[in-house]
């Protein structure tokens, strides 16, 4: 079990540092935002906490202060007392009006100020610098009544901290506005149930001890329930300042992948029309893979490709159309796929119509830019997209065909 700990708690412990230099950078322009100075806050006491947990931690401090089982009380107090009432008050501002934040982040500092001072004369009380150091604190001194008290105040000060940051999280994360926030707020309440179920489970140690039970054949709960709270708690706790980056990289990564894929397709068309390329310099391969500002290139893709359509348009078969509707319909295709198969094949017959420079053969209303599914522009590369996968499967049996055919 040692063992255990002495891995999992360090790496919460960086955890915190790196949760706490994070949100740091945001002093520069929130200095007088309540709820960020009660992250730090929180931050840096759970750090410390799960830093004195740490077995070889814990014992060090008590051997160079010379004080047994000093390094569990600030493993109570900071990680457990302090740590979840500055959470909670960050919380507090973040769903509350700031007015209304106030009273109720200073009634719940109070609260644990108190039980804080309550622990510390319970634990000062109970003798424990007279006593050899305790491996587990409060598991082999549950039996002792002050002990138990002080245990009381413990699980009753984390657990109903834990319990009300549950209770905002799921109530206002139903309507929180901004996506990430809301996000932020369900990941956090996961966390807050994690570390409920170490305060659960340190209740039950204190019944476990009064039933002649040894709580330690079930210690593991311990690092595995502190490990995934901290996670979900730090992940929710920063996600609304970090989880917009997030969807913007997100975005330029599904932009610049639509790009690579319409690639193929608008080649061809450039091959054919040169002129819809409204900056030829950026038609080169090196220009593919570094597109530079890819929502605008991706714009400037769609619009391309729809002008090549536009141009190609007199060339496209109303016959050829038919045809592949059927060959479409007889491998069982339908709805959009369909229309992207017939614009495909179409579009690909087309091309090797005026690479031969045949003469056109009308125009089809069915076809071009007014047969895209869109609306909306998303809409648009959606269809795009569609037409390119189709584009790409067919191109080389068209050519073949057409050359047969000749």
């Amino acid at each position: 079990m040692t063992g255990v700990k002495a891995v999992v708690f360090p790496a919460c412990a960086v955890l915190c540092a790196l949760a706490l230099l994070y949100r740091l950078r945001d002093l520069r322009h929130q200095r007088n935002d309540p709820a960020v100075r009660a992250l730090l806050i929180a931050f840096l006491c759970k750090g410390i906490s799960f830093t004195l947990s740490t077995p070889s931690v814990s014992r060090s401090v008590d051997a160079r202060l010379g004080v047994a089982d000093l390094g569990a009380l600030g493993i109570h107090l900071l990680g457990g007392v302090a740590s979840s009432a500055a959470f909670l008050a960050a919380i507090v501002y973040w769903v509350y009006p700031p007015e209304a934040a106030r009273r109720h982040a200073c009634v719940r500092l109070l609260v644990a100020a108190l039980c804080a001072v309550a622990m510390l004369t319970l634990w000062a009380a109970a003798g424990t610098g007279a006593q050899q150091r305790s491996a587990h604190y409060l598991l082999q001194n549950a039996h002792r009544p002050l002990v138990a008290g002080y245990l009381l105040l413990y699980v009753g000060a984390f657990g109903a901290g834990m319990i009300e940051i549950i209770r905002l999280c799921r109530r206002y994360g139903r309507v929180a506005g901004r996506q990430w926030l809301r996000r932020g707020l369900h990941s956090t309440a996961i966390g807050a149930s994690a570390c409920l179920v170490y305060v659960l489970n340190r209740l039950l140690s204190l019944i476990a001890v009064q039933c002649g039970l040894d709580p330690l054949e079930w210690e593991l709960l311990t690092p595995v329930a502190n490990g995934t709270g901290i996670f979900f708690l730090v992940a929710g706790l920063t996600m609304p300042s970090w989880g917009p980056s997030v969807s913007e990289l997100r975005r330029r990564v599904r932009n610049f992948v639509a790009y690579q894929r319409l690639h193929p397709l608008w080649s061809d068309l450039y091959a054919a029309a040169p002129d819809i390329a409204l900056n030829p310099r950026h038609a080169g391969r090196l220009a593919r893979f570094l597109p530079g500002d890819i929502s605008y290139r991706l714009y400037r893709r769609v619009i391309e490709i729809q002008d090549g359509l536009l141009v190609l348009r007199p060339y496209m078969d109303p016959a050829v159309a038919t045809g592949a509707r059927e060959s479409a319909e007889e491998a069982a295709l339908s709805g959009d796929q369909l229309h992207a198969m017939v614009q495909a094949r179409s579009l690909a017959s087309a091309l090797c119509a005026k690479h031969e420079n045949r003469p056109p053969v009308g125009t089809s209303a069915a076809l071009g830019p007014e047969a895209a599914k869109g609306g909306s522009y998303t809409e648009e590369v959606a269809w795009l997209l569609q037409v390119a996968r189709a584009y790409t499967a067919v191109r080389t049996i068209v050519r073949t065909t057409e050359r047969k055919v000749r």
